[in-house]
């Protein structure tokens, strides 16, 4: 059985590997903007003119510059 990603990996990778920069709201309401270095369960790391480690707890948001297309599952695109 294949391992497959689950949507927010899918989506943060993306992000990731084609330099797409976001806003990011946190739940208190203060918005980052940068780009998304790198990932984990916990964190992602927020890349501008300086590093910012951001913990996904504290985020409410994630808003892409641009638009992003998501790779599919074999499951999805079999209609």
């Amino acid at each position: 059985m294949p391992k497959s990603q689950n949507l927010q990996d899918n989506f943060l990778n993306t992000l990731r590997k084609d330099h797409i920069p976001v806003s990011i709201f946190l739940v208190n309401g203060i918005k980052l903007q940068g780009r998304v270095d790198s990932f984990d369960q916990y964190v992602i790391m927020l890349k501008n003119t300086m590093s910012q480690m951001v913990y996904k707890h504290a985020i409410s948001t994630i808003v892409p510059g641009k638009a992003v297309k998501l790779p599919r599952d074999n499951e999805q695109s079999e209609e």
